[in-house]
């Protein structure tokens, strides 16, 4: 993965669809702040996860079941005012506030990376037009030279089919002249 293709930010693949994502590609191979090591995904896995619709359904039954449970006096291990409920509370919030840090600091490093790569792009497409336009200016300097050559040569060749044809009618008069 780490040939001289793959800094070039240019790599181009054989097939003939554009490669939209050359200049992205190149920041591939960095890492982000917290680096890509097991602890920083899983952490990010996690923090995604407190996001989620089934996440926060599943917490929503979990504690009413835990306090339902409680005060109908089917067990007795955290009665009113849920001590216990809000100890797990507690520890969720120590876990996941930094979790949720922890991937919002590795995306903003991603973002920060895409960001580049989109203004690289932007910065390389205004770079082709203004190539594209000086190709066109000089395009068409040359044709106008064309045009004038072809304007001239035209003129000559006006002039010579009349020299011709006077040369011709001279030529005409003497070859057929009457004796």
């Amino acid at each position: 993965m780490n040939t001289p293709a793959h800094h070039s930010g240019n790599i181009q693949h054989s097939s003939s669809k554009p490669d939209h994502l050359r200049f992205h590609r190149q920041h591939a191979h960095t890492t982000s702040t917290f680096g890509n090591d097991w602890f920083g995904l899983k952490a990010e896995q996690f923090a995604r996860f407190f996001g989620t619709p089934f996440f926060l359904i599943a917490q929503t039954v979990i504690v009413a079941v835990w306090i339902v449970v409680n005060l109908i006096g089917l067990t007795k291990f955290d009665e009113y005012p849920f001590i216990l409920l809000n100890l797990a509370f507690s520890l969720q919030a120590a876990y996941a506030a930094p979790l949720i840090l922890l991937a919002q600091t590795r995306q903003a490093e991603r973002d920060k990376l895409l960001t580049d790569a989109d203004a690289q792009h932007r910065e390389a497409l205004a770079a082709a037009s203004e190539q594209r336009q000086v190709i066109a200016t000089q395009n068409t300097v040359q044709l106008v030279d064309l045009l004038e050559q072809n304007t001239k040569l035209t003129e000559l060749v006006r002039q010579l089919t009349e020299h011709i044809d006077t040369l011709t009618t001279e030529i005409h008069g003497k070859v057929l002249k009457p004796e």
